[in-house]
């Protein structure tokens, strides 16, 4: 439960660091930022997802050695590692934030200011540049990589084992009950990657303006 509290708490901070200025803007009909108030929001937001995509492959691992390995779960998933894999993402998650959010607000904006999205997101903040974004660009690609594809690889590969473990197994009952273990985590994975993809795997011909 220690894994999943963390995820409950960066969830509430996730919505928490866009949600009210949203609403505020649909009530009030004010649709402007401040420039530093985009940069506090864009490091939340980047923050908060690629903590979660630690957490969330972290925790698919915790699926793994709860079913796969039961009688060695309380050695390789002790407190202290609990703890460790915790604060990694975290500490992580704000470091690949800090880095991309500064990289981003150093660049000159000298075009149009109006951001074709809900929030302050990086990368429709990123169209509004007028210089070169080379670096921004190999940088998401590499913060991609890291806080995205690796974690979803580890949940797949987890998945497959337990998949394979459960399939072994001879209890119809202790198959519902892994299942069961997992199938709140997998729901979780399904939306958030879901989400993901489809904001940011379309085709460039596919988009419209102001359609995210």
């Amino acid at each position: 439960y220690f894994l999943l509290g963390n995820l409950s708490f960066l969830d509430i901070c996730y919505t928490s660091s866009s949600v009210p200025s949203t609403l505020v803007s649909l009530i009030s009909k004010k649709r402007n930022i401040s420039f530093s108030g985009c940069a506090v929001q864009m490091f939340f937001g980047f923050a908060m997802g690629s903590t979660e995509c630690l957490l969330l492959g972290m925790m698919a691992f915790d699926r793994y050695v709860a079913i796969c390995n039961p009688l060695r779960y309380s050695i390789i998933m002790s407190k202290v590692v609990y703890v460790l894999m915790a604060s990694g993402s975290w500490l992580s998650g704000g470091i690949n934030s800090m880095v991309q959010t500064s990289l981003a607000m150093q660049l000159p904006f000298c075009g149009s200011n109006i951001i074709n999205h809900f929030t302050c997101e990086i990368l429709a903040v990123l169209k509004l540049a007028c210089a070169d974004i080379s670096l921004n660009i190999i940088t998401m690609v590499i913060s991609t990589m890291t806080f995205v594809v690796l974690p979803l690889l580890v949940i797949f590969f987890s998945y497959m084992l337990i998949l394979y473990t459960i399939l072994r197994m001879n209890s119809a009952t202790g198959r519902r009950k892994a299942f069961s273990t997992c199938s709140a985590h997998l729901t979780v994975v399904i939306i958030f990657y879901g989400t993901i993809c489809f904001m940011y795997a379309k085709p460039k011909s596919q988009e419209l303006p102001g359609e995210d």
